[in-house]
């Protein structure tokens, strides 16, 4: 399913086939939390911009319209309008970072719903059978996110849990498969590595997870509060021990920095909800740096927001214009930023394969290391 076409270091050019299509790697998935990109962006604008790979969310879907209307309209892809690979996350981290009521057990979670409050069960055949419902074309496997710090007792026992977790996630995903109960019956799992910012636990964990010849491998919670030198240690520590011949997937990172060094480290797949997040604050990514579109000095601006960037947004309005929208709060100035930083990050990726393929990847990163996420 994956082969890598060329090395660079320790950087990789790949490409992984999926039932849904072939993605080029490096590669940046853009997150449609409910089935679509906040700022008004619907699957259609996510192929104009470049986008490979789709992310949607398990616990919101689960919550409203509910994964049972999902299934009914024919699985994610058909509802949304996505045609190509989409991802769906488990549910942990949600449950770990919104559900303030929660009680977690071997069996699963008993969490409140962030929306009304009412008590849900959450395990590893519960986040399997949600996600069967959605179709996805890569489900997450169900994991508990461990905040930073935490003790080392702590993180060893949910690490060790996080294992017995997958092992069930696979058992019910294959049943649910075998039995034609899921949407995509060629759906592929994800495990994840956990061990909080401990080496050895995460050196651990990624030594047992791997045991289990999965189609892809996801580094889990990290961008969680630690510092930056620590998620890039962290990945040094388990990069040599996760399988050369399957996709790395390191979760929720993060800034385009973040995407180099990663990429550095051979990390093959991000997902963030930063550029869109960013963008409907006014902070866009530009190829000089990042820009506050809100700044009284873009007033009367006549040069898109980048001049290097081919996005709908820089082909066709000005700085002064998308200010205007941001401060007059038009719905059409977010969609317009959304749509700038997104194509941003997609055409980073380009970018990045680009000069992976030609043997220039050292020579890239060090001319936009110091300049991508320099505000100016």
């Amino acid at each position: 399913m994956f082969k890598v076409i060329k090395k660079y270091e320790n950087a990789r050019l790949g490409e992984f086939n999926t039932p849904h299509g072939t993605v080029k790697t490096p590669c940046f998935m853009n997150v449609a939390t409910a089935g679509a990109i906040k700022g008004g962006l619907s699957a259609y604008d996510l192929k104009d911009i470049g986008c490979q790979v789709q992310l949607c969310n398990t616990y919101h879907l689960h919550l409203r319209p509910g994964d049972d209307v999902v299934r009914d309209m024919g699985g994610l892809r058909k509802f949304t309008g996505f045609d190509g690979p989409i991802l769906t996350d488990s549910g942990g981290f949600q449950v770990f970072s919104l559900a303030k009521l929660r009680n977690i057990k071997e069996e699963g979670v008993t969490f409140a719903s962030h929306i009304d409050g009412r008590r849900i069960f959450m395990g590893p055949e519960e986040s399997m059978r949600i996600q069967a419902n959605l179709g996805s074309t890569i489900a997450m496997a169900f994991d508990e996110c461990v905040e930073n710090p935490a003790e080392y007792s702590y993180a060893k026992k949910s690490s060790e849990m996080t294992v017995r977790w997958l092992k069930r996630c696979q058992v019910e995903l294959e049943r649910l498969k075998r039995e034609e109960i899921a949407v995509n019956t060629q759906q592929l799992l994800f495990g994840i590595n956990q061990g909080a910012t401990y080496k050895d636990l995460r050196v651990e964990n990624m030594k047992m997870i791997s045991e289990l010849e999965l189609p892809g491998y996801a580094i889990g919670g990290l961008a969680v509060g630690e510092e930056a030198a620590v998620m890039y240690e962290i990945i040094e520590a388990v990069e040599p021990f996760m399988p050369k011949d399957r996709p790395r997937y390191l979760m929720g990172v993060g800034t385009p920095l973040n995407i180099l060094e990663g990429v550095r480290r051979g990390v093959d797949l991000f997902d963030c909800v930063m550029p869109s997040r960013n963008a409907r604050h006014g902070h866009l990514f530009t190829s000089q740096g990042i820009i506050n579109i809100s700044n009284a000095k873009y007033e009367r601006d006549e040069n898109p927001i980048d001049p290097e960037c081919d996005c709908f947004a820089c082909r066709n309005f000005s700085r002064a214009y998308i200010r205007h929208l941001q401060k007059a709060q038009e719905a059409l100035g977010l969609r317009l930023a959304v749509i700038h930083n997104l194509r941003f990050y997609n055409k980073l990726m380009e970018d990045i394969r680009e000069a992976l393929d030609n043997d220039r990847f050292n020579e890239f990163y060090r001319e936009k290391k110091d300049v991508i996420c320099k505000r100016i």
